[in-house]
């Protein structure tokens, strides 16, 4: 098998809604759009997050009404210091502070408009990810 690219997909009300969310705050572009759907990507990111209006007649029954929920959008990043002052002044709500995990894990979260958990994560420490890399 080859995988030529991958994608999260999120049932929502307001897909637009989510969407612009992303765009203002996050530096996400939309790649495609049309009612009730919105593909958005970055460069750097290597998947494209995609909102679907729940109801949509296009999903299968049984995921026609279901929600994104139970689920974190998560994003590495390199300053997560800076990534929390800056969406603090831009007035987006820290629905969890900053926190850092014994394993080395650092992340504060927001949610969309549709109450989609977006979470910044870097790595310190023992055992992270970052410093295997280095090793």
């Amino acid at each position: 098998m080859r995988i030529s690219a991958s994608a999260v997909s999120l049932n929502v009300d307001d897909p637009e809604a989510s969407a612009t969310f992303l765009a203002d705050h996050f530096g996400f572009t939309t790649e495609m759009a049309a009612d009730g759907f919105a593909s958005l990507t970055r460069e750097d990111i290597g998947m494209n997050v995609i909102f679907l209006r729940r109801g949509l007649a296009t999903l299968p029954d049984d995921q026609r009404d279901d929600r994104a929920q139970g689920l974190i959008l998560a994003f590495t990043v390199d300053d997560l210091e800076g990534e929390l002052a800056r969406l603090t002044s831009e007035q987006v709500t820290i629905t969890m502070p900053l926190t850092e995990e014994e394993w080395g894990e650092r992340a504060f979260q927001v949610r969309d408009p549709n109450g989609v958990i977006v979470q910044l994560v870097d790595w310190q420490g023992a055992g992270s990810p970052a410093e295997a890399q280095v090793n």
